[in-house]
C-alpha cells in the first residue's frame, strides 16, 4: 500500500468538502482578554470564540496560585495517582468540586474528553447485561465511551422523552440502565431535559450521567451547572465537568456518591493508567474554581452580554439558531465553503476571530459560527461584531431571519 498516497487522499477530501481543519496560532494577553496576538499576521484580534467563558485563563488569583506551586511543588505531577501522583493540590481540589456540586465525593481527570470516554465505560463495562441509553446530540467523548464499554447501546432522539421511554420500556426490568445526556448542549446551544430525565431514570431504576461541561461555572447559585440551578442536583448519578471552560485551565472531573466515585477510581483504566495532574494546574484549578463560587457578578455579567449581543444579531437579520437557550449563540450559514469564507473573512479584514463550525462536528447543511460572549466584551465590541457580520451576509446576499 502506498501510505503517502492514502494519507494525501484523505486530506485532498477533507479539502474538497471544506471541511479540512486549519489551526490559527495565537498568543493571549494576561489582563487583556479577550484580546490575542494572531502571530501569522503579527496583529491583535478580537476573540469571539472562546471556551473561556469568564476570562479566568487570565484572572491573577489564578496565574499567582499557578506560578507560586509551581516555584514550591515543580511542575510535574512525578507519575499516575498510584505512582506519587496524588499532590496535595489535587485532593484539595477534588474536595472543592465535591462542595460545588454538594455531592460526596469528586475525581479529578486530565481533560474532560478523557473523564466521559473513561467513566463512562467504567460505569457500564462491569455490569453485567447494561443498556446505556444515549442523547443522540451527546459529546463525541461520551460515544466514545459507549463504544469502549461494549454494554449495549440504545440511542434516542434528541431531548424526545417519549423516545427514551419506550426504550427504557423494551428492556428488561432488572437489568442496569444509564441515561447519558447533556445540559448545554454546545454546537445548537439548547439545553437538556434533565427533570425529565430524572423522572424516567427514577420510573425505571436507571442511572443517570449529566454531562455539565459548558455549564459548571456558569448557572446555579455557586456555578454548580443547570443542574443546580434547577434543583436537580441531588436527583442525578453522576455530574460530569471540565476545568477547561469556564473555569479557565485544563481537566475533567466527576462527582457523585462516595462508592460509585471510588468504583471509578478503582477500576478506570483512563485514570489508573495516565499521569496524574500536575501541582500547579491544581492549584490554578483550586483557586478559581474557589473564586468562580462567588462569582455571581461575573455569572450576571456574562448573561447580561448574552442577551445584548442576541438582541443586536436579532435586530440586524443576522440568524441566530432558535434551538439555543444559553450562552452559546450560533449563527447559522448552512454550507461549508461560505461558513469557512466568512470566519477567514472576519478575521483576514476585520481581525475578529470566529472560528467556523463544520462537519463532522455538525451535520451537513447546518454549518454555523459559534459566538460566545464574555462578561469581558463591551457594548463597543458587540456593535463592531454585528455591523461586520451583517456587511458579510450581505455582501453575500445570504438570508437573514424575518
Amino acid at each position: 500500500m502506498n501510505y503517502e498516497a492514502f494519507f494525501d487522499s484523505q486530506l485532498a477530501e477533507l479539502r474538497q468538502a471544506g471541511n479540512y481543519r486549519e489551526f490559527t496560532e495565537l498568543e493571549r494577553y494576561a489582563g487583556r482578554f479577550p484580546y490575542a496576538r494572531d502571530h501569522s499576521r503579527n496583529r491583535d484580534i478580537l476573540i469571539w470564540c472562546n471556551n473561556d467563558y469568564l476570562g479566568m485563563g487570565q484572572h491573577p488569583a489564578v496565574i499567582e496560585a499557578v506560578a507560586e506551586t509551581a516555584r514550591k511543588m515543580g511542575v510535574g505531577a512525578g507519575g499516575t495517582r498510584n505512582i506519587a501522583g496524588t499532590n496535595h493540590p489535587l485532593v484539595a481540589l477534588e474536595r472543592e468540586l465535591a462542595d460545588l456540586h454538594d455531592k460526596q465525593a469528586a475525581l479529578v481527570m486530565t481533560s474532560g474528553y478523557s473523564t466521559n470516554s473513561t467513566v463512562i465505560s467504567t460505569i457500564a463495562g462491569r455490569m453485567p447485561n447494561a443498556v446505556i441509553y444515549s442523547d443522540e446530540q451527546n459529546h463525541a467523548s461520551m460515544i466514545e465511551g459507549v463504544r469502549f464499554s461494549k454494554a449495549r447501546k440504545k440511542i434516542f432522539r434528541h431531548n424526545d422523552l417519549e423516545h427514551l421511554e419506550k426504550l427504557l420500556r423494551e428492556d428488561d426490568p432488572g437489568c442496569p440502565k444509564l441515561i447519558a445526556f447533556e445540559s448545554v448542549y454546545s454546537m445548537d446551544g439548547d439545553l437538556g431535559d434533565i427533570a425529565g430525565i430524572c423522572s424516567l431514570a427514577e420510573k425505571y431504576n436507571a442511572l443517570t450521567y449529566l454531562d455539565e461541561v459548558h455549564a459548571v461555572g456558569l448557572y446555579g447559585k455557586k456555578g454548580g451547572g443547570v443542574a443546580q440551578q434547577q434543583g436537580l442536583a441531588d436527583r442525578l448519578t453522576v455530574i460530569q465537568g471540565t476545568l477547561g471552560k469556564a473555569f479557565g485551565l485544563a481537566g475533567g472531573y466527576i462527582v457523585g456518591q462516595a462508592k460509585l466515585v471510588d468504583y471509578v477510581r478503582s477500576y478506570a483504566p483512563g485514570l489508573i493508567f495516565t499521569t496524574a495532574m500536575a501541582p500547579p494546574m491544581a492549584a490554578g484549578c483550586l483557586a478559581s474554581v474557589r473564586y468562580v463560587k462567588h462569582a455571581t457578578a461575573e455569572r450576571a455579567q456574562l448573561h447580561a452580554n448574552v442577551a445584548r449581543l442576541k438582541s443586536l444579531l436579532t435586530e440586524a437579520g443576522i440568524p441566530v439558531m432558535e434551538t439555543t437557550a444559553s450562552h452559546i449563540l450560533p449563527v447559522f450559514v448552512g454550507e461549508a465553503e461560505r461558513c469557512k469564507y466568512i470566519s477567514r473573512k472576519l478575521l483576514d479584514e476585520y481581525s475578529i476571530f470566529v472560528q467556523h463550525i463544520n462537519y463532522p462536528t455538525v451535520p451537513k447543511g447546518t454549518e454555523r459560527l459559534r459566538i460566545t460572549p464574555t462578561p469581558l466584551h463591551t457594548e463597543a465590541m458587540m456593535q463592531e461584531l454585528v455591523g461586520t457580520l451583517s456587511i458579510i451576509f450581505n455582501a453575500l446576499k445570504l438570508e437573514v431571519a424575518a
